[in-house]
């Protein structure tokens, strides 16, 4: 169940509905007198019965109603998902048949389709020769596409790296960007990823769930631990996470939790609306940490069937051109478009507006910065891969290399002659305030010991180091448009005691404005480092400050002399 299934089946059918009321008004009046002949014969039998006597204390009953009706957690898949054995797809009477999920990311491909059903009239049809069966399922379509039952199916850019070598099929193109759709709620008293240290929160596994607060934790430092239920607790340091059915579920079971005396999860991650319903339902106890409005790794690709993209390519070009032409169109011209999306997906067309507003439709300059990596304002292909091996860690054994799947062929193709030559990268950071990124608190800190030269603020150019962190910085500023990063430059405490038997307080005091300079110069070593190495860098979205030795990460003197990261986004 993603998304919006939820919202779907909530809505059943009028004849549905009024068959359940007519079957629950008879229940209520069966159990009405069947209660009262209870009572009938308890006046018969023990007329000076005290009712008290056999009552539950109070709020018994209420517990044991909440708690029968709460989610339970799932028994966690250990490694990853089994896939069926790799078969080329084969298109039957010209059809090719295409599976997406209830999401308004894939509304380009409708409009290039004229609807869900084959159509003469398609933009596949008249260019390309051949049509196209869209259909939608909820569950996970990995394996009929890897075995032959489907020519192509969405899917996020994250998951590949986890399906990894088993996964037999190519990426020709990006769909887009989900933006806000997915989000953490936690208690209201969590002000950081890193705080999420020691708490435990509701997801699903192996989605953009899951994957989204692996992503933050894994930036932030925080091991991930996963917990089989909720009376599990994670390691010290460590972020517990208990996986549900779905994420829906994952945000039920918080919900229920908030209710309880004793809360055992501290949040949930999963998606609209019920994120968002969550929320307002806790009476102020929860709020959304983050969302992915400003923080653009969850990314939509169209994997196509490995043996089907070798038979057929100028079919796979046909699809491709189809949906950025798709993209196009309901980007440049939503009115016209978008009463066809609701259609599809059954939704009213004010419903299709709302989920396309939480959605950035790729065209073919994003398509091509995102396979090189050379987009500067939202994650790319290799980045998104990568940095989804290293937050699944142990889980993901023999990780591929992500050019396995990345085909940009057809995209070169449509390049080179000259179509959408219009187009320009449109990715922008989007402000629900006017507030100043740097007024609340950062979203995560990061501490880095980069490498100076001895009593100095000169960076070593001799530690390779040094650049591994110079480029981890610059990909919390590449992922977030419009987000901020702050170094705080710190020094070691060590030498505090040998200044105070030297001189006393007034040499600490002198001495500590030294190291608050020298902090700060260290700071601003690696913002210039950083802009020298990433020169398309806006400057004014990296902020220097020096803290001297007042904030020790502990007592190891080594960790002291650091750089903590900073990084603020916008919500």
């Amino acid at each position: 169940m993603t998304r919006f299934d939820r919202r779907r089946a909530e809505r059943g059918s009028a004849l549905g509905n009024l068959i359940t009321v007519l079957l629950l008004l008879g229940l209520i009046g069966l159990g009405v007198y069947l209660w009262l002949g209870q009572q009938s014969g308890r006046e018969r039998t023990s007329p000076s019965t005290d009712a008290r006597t056999d009552a539950p204390a109070d709020g018994a009953e209420d517990s044991a109603q909440a708690d029968g009706a709460a989610p339970e957690p799932i028994e966690p898949v250990v490694g990853t998902p089994a896939l069926e054995a790799a078969a080329a797809y084969v298109p039957r009477d010209g059809v090719v048949q295409i599976d997406i999920s209830e999401y308004a990311g894939y509304g380009g491909l409708i409009v290039a389709n004229g609807g869900l059903e084959p159509s003469p009239d398609s933009f596949f049809a008249r260019e390309y020769g051949f049509q196209v069966r869209i259909s939608m399922s909820e569950s996970e379509t990995w394996s009929p596409l890897n075995n032959g039952r489907l020519a192509a199916t969405a899917t996020m850019t994250d998951v590949l790296a986890v399906l990894g070598r088993q996964f037999e099929a190519v990426i020709p193109v990006q769909v887009g960007y989900s933006r806000g759709a997915d989000m953490v709620v936690v208690d209201r008293g969590i002000p950081s990823v890193n705080a999420l240290a020691g708490k435990v929160l509701a997801a699903s596994q192996f989605n953009e769930s899951e994957f989204f607060i692996r992503y933050l934790a894994q930036e932030a430092g925080v091991p991930i631990a996963v917990l089989r239920d909720l009376d599990s607790r994670a390691p010290p340091g460590a972020l517990g996470l208990v996986f549900y059915e779905d994420a829906f579920v994952a945000c039920d079971a918080y919900e229920r939790e908030l209710a309880r005396p004793r809360p055992r999860l501290q949040g949930c991650v999963g998606w609209t609306p019920r994120t968002e319903e969550v929320v307002q339902a806790s009476n102020g106890a929860a709020k959304v940490l983050v969302s992915n409005k400003n923080l653009l790794v969850v990314a939509d690709v169209l994997a196509v069937n490995k043996g089907f993209a070798k038979a057929q390519p100028a079919v796979v070009g046909g699809l491709v051109h189809g949906l950025l032409e798709g993209n196009r169109r309901l980007r440049d011209q939503p009115d016209e478009h978008v009463a066809l999306v609701a259609r599809a997906f059954g939704w009213t067309p004010a419903e299709a507006r709302e989920e396309l507003a939480r959605v950035h439709l790729a065209n073919l300059p994003e398509n091509l910065a995102f396979f090189s990596g050379t987009i500067d304002s939202a994650g790319s292909f290799g980045g998104i891969f990568q940095s989804s091996v290293l937050a699944y860690g142990s889980v993901i054994k023999n990780p591929a290399d992500p050019a396995r799947f990345a085909d940009t062929t057809h995209l070169d193709a449509l390049a080179k002659k000259g179509l959408y030559a219009d187009q320009k990268i449109a990715i922008a950071p989007i402000r629900s305030t006017a507030q100043g990124a740097l007024e609340g608190d950062p979203l995560l800190s990061k501490d880095i010991r980069f490498f100076f030269e001895p009593n100095s603020s000169i960076l070593d150019k001799k530690a390779p180091q040094n650049l591994e962190y110079l480029d981890t910085i610059k990909r919390f500023l590449q992922v977030s448009p419009g987000s901020t990063v702050l170094l705080r430059g710190h020094v070691d405490n060590l030498r505090v005691p040998e200044f105070r038997e030297q001189g006393g307080e007034q040499l600490v005091k002198s001495m500590a404005l030294k190291a608050m300079e020298l902090s700060r110069q260290r700071a601003l070593a690696v913002s210039e480092a950083l802009r020298e190495r990433h020169k398309d860098l806006d400057a004014p979205r990296i902020e220097v400050v020096g803290r001297g030795w007042e904030e020790p990460a502990g007592s190891d003197s080594d960790k002291n002399r650091r750089v903590e990261v900073q990084w603020f986004t916008l919500e």
